[in-house]
C-alpha cells in the first residue's frame, strides 16, 4: 500500500491495515460488497464526500469497508475524521483526479501483476529444471531462494523429507501450522501447501517468505508442491528410503538364506539374477530416477542403491536386453554419457559374485568408452596386459627365456607351448596342428617344463605361461 500511496502521490492515514500489506485489487465504491482475499488489500475508490458518507452509515456495508483500503483524489476533513473515527486506512490527496483514478490503480495492479506472473513462470522453470537434476532436495532449495525465505517438507506424519533456508530452526513451528497443533508458532504469516490432496497426500510443504510479494511466493510455492507432488508420487527419494534400500542391498549381497528370505518378502521370486552397475559422466542425469522409470516400465521391482560413482542394481535376466536397448537409446538419442556393465547371471542367494562382475564390466566400459560392457565378454587377458606397464610385461614374459634357441629367439618350443595352450592342452587337436606325433608332443612340453619349472597339470602354471605369451605379441 505504501508503495501505491508513493506512485499516487497522495498520504496513507489510518491504522486499519498494516501499510507493507499486498493489494489485490481495486474497485469503485458503488461496486463494492465484500473483501476478496483477507491476507490482501481491496482498494475502494471514490471522491471523498461518498467515501465519508459511507463509513459513516454503519450498517454490514460500513463494517465491510474497515477492511479495505479507501483512495480518494480528495483529501477533506470529514473523510479524515470518518477514517480516523471508523479505524480504517486511507490513501487521500491523489494527484489524479476522482475520474480517471480507478482506470489508473488498475492498469498499476495488471502491469504488477504480469511481472509477477513472469517471475512466477520463471520460477516455476527453474524448479523443474533442478527437479530434474537435483531431485526433491533441489526443489526445496531453490524455492527458499526465490522467495528469500526458508522451506519445510514434511512427509503426511510430520516427518522432515527436506529443509532449505533457515528451515531446519523452524521445524516444530511448521510441523504446528500444517497439523494445526495447538503449539505456540514464532511466524503466523507461515503458508502450507498440501502436496496432493485426500488419500494421495504425500507431503506438506510450509514456507516463509520476507519478500515484500506474498502473492509470488505463495503462487510459486503452489507450483512447487504440484511438482513435488509428482515426484514424491512417482518415486520417494527420501533419506529413509535410501537407507533401506542400501541396508537390504547388503543383505543381498551377504547371501544364504535371509537372501533368498528378504527377496521372497521383496516380491522377487526368480531364482535367478543379474546384477548391473551403471554410471553417467554428466550431472544433469539423474540415474535413480531414470533406472527407476526404466524398472517400473519392466514391471521390476526396485533392487537398485547408490554406490559412489554409480548405481548397482538386480534385474531378472530376461530383462537384461531391454535395460541394454534403453541405456544405448538414452546414449544414442540424447547424447548423454551412459556406460552400463552387466555381470553374469547368479543364485539369488548368491548375488555378491554377479555384482562384482557388473562393477569390473562397469570399469572396463568407462576405460574403453563403451556404452555397454558385459563381463562374459570382457578380455580378460588383454584387461590384464593393458594395465601392465612395459617393464611389468617384459618380466612377465621372462618366463618363456629359457626356451629362447641359442639365436637368442623364441622358435620351436615357444611355438609347442602356444598351439597345446590354444588347443586346451588336447593332445591329439594340438599334435595334428603342429604336425606332430603325440610323443613328439609329449616329449616337447616336458622340456617345456623341465626348462621353465613349469606344469602343465596346474592351472595357476598354465595361466602364467599363456600371460607370458601373450605378452611377447605385444
Amino acid at each position: 500500500m505504501l508503495s501505491i500511496a508513493r506512485v499516487l502521490g497522495g498520504e496513507l492515514i489510518g491504522s486499519g491495515l498494516d501499510a507493507a500489506t499486498p493489494v489485490d485489487s481495486a474497485i469503485r465504491l458503488e461496486e463494492f460488497s465484500v473483501v476478496g482475499h483477507p491476507s490482501f488489500a481491496t482498494l475502494v475508490v471514490a471522491a471523498a464526500e461518498p467515501l465519508a458518507a459511507a463509513l459513516s452509515a454503519g450498517g454490514p456495508r460500513a463494517e465491510a469497508l474497515r477492511g479495505t483500503v479507501l483512495v480518494s483524489h480528495g483529501s477533506t476533513r470529514a473523510l479524515r475524521r470518518a477514517v480516523d473515527l471508523a479505524g480504517v486506512t486511507a490513501i487521500v490527496g491523489a494527484d489524479a483526479g476522482d475520474a480517471v483514478l480507478h482506470p489508473l490503480l488498475v492498469a498499476l495492479l495488471a502491469t504488477d501483476q504480469a511481472a509477477e506472473d513472469r517471475l512466477v513462470t520463471t520460477g516455476t522453470k527453474v524448479l523443474t529444471q533442478v527437479a530434474r537434476r537435483g531431485g526433491v532436495g533441489a526443489v526445496i532449495a531453490e524455492l527458499a531462494r526465490r522467495i528469500d525465505g526458508w522451506a519445510v517438507l514434511l512427509d503426511p506424519h510430520g516427518q522432515v523429507i527436506s529443509t532449505a533456508g533457515a528451515g531446519g530452526l523452524h521445524v516444530q513451528d511448521a510441523v504446528a501450522v500444517a497439523f494445526s497443533r495447538p503449539v505456540r508458532v514464532r511466524y503466523p504469516g507461515l503458508q502450507v501447501h498440501p502436496v496432493g490432496t485426500g488419500e494421495d497426500l504425500s507431503a506438506y510443504l510450509v514456507i516463509s517468505s520476507r519478500e515484500a510479494s506474498m502473492s509470488r511466493g505463495r503462487d510459486l510455492a503452489s507450483q512447487a508442491a504440484a511438482l513435488l507432488d509428482l515426484m514424491l508420487r512417482t518415486h520417494d527419494r527420501t533419506t529413509t528410503e535410501r537407507l533401506g534400500r542400501e541396508l537390504m542391498i547388503g543383505t543381498l549381497l551377504d547371501g544364504g538364506q535371509a537372501a533368498s528370505s528378504l527377496l521372497r518378502r521383496w516380491g522377487v521370486h526368480e531364482s535367478s539374477l543379474t546384477a548391473f552397475a551403471i554410471t553417467a559422466r554428466s550431472k544433469s542425469v539423474d540415474l535413480e530416477r531414470l533406472v527407476t522409470r526404466w524398472l517400473d516400465e519392466f514391471g521390476s521391482v526396485h533392487l537398485i542403491t547408490e554406490e559412489p560413482g554409480r548405481l548397482l542394481g538386480f534385474l531378472r535376466d530376461d530383462r537384461v536386453d531391454d535395460l541394454v536397448r534403453r541405456v544405448e537409446d538414452v546414449a544414442a538419442d540424447a547424447r548423454v554419457p551412459l556406460r552400463l556393465g552387466l555381470g553374469s547371471p547368479a543364485a539369488s542367494d548368491s548375488l555378491a559374485r554377479t555384482a562384482a562382475e557388473a562393477r569390473q564390466a562397469l570399469d572396463l566400459a568407462a576405460t574403453d568408452g563403451r556404452t555397454v560392457s558385459r563381463y562374459r565378454a570382457m578380455p580378460t587377458v588383454a584387461l590384464v596386459l593393458d594395465r601392465l606397464d612395459a617393464a611389468d610385461g617384459a618380466r612377465l614374459a621372462e618366463v618363456l627365456d629359457p626356451l629362447r634357441e641359442a639365436s637368442g629367439e623364441h622358435g620351436e618350443l615357444t611355438r609347442t607351448l602356444r598351439v597345446y595352450l590354444a588347443e586346451h592342452g588336447s593332445w591329439g587337436v594340438a599334435a595334428e596342428t603342429l604336425g606332430v606325433h603325440r610323443q613328439t608332443l609329449a616329449n616337447r612340453i616336458h622340456r617345456i617344463e623341465a626348462t621353465t619349472g613349469l606344469s602343465m597339470g596346474s592351472p595357476d602354471d598354465r595361466t602364467a605361461a599363456w600371460l607370458a605369451l601373450r605378452a611377447l605379441e605385444r
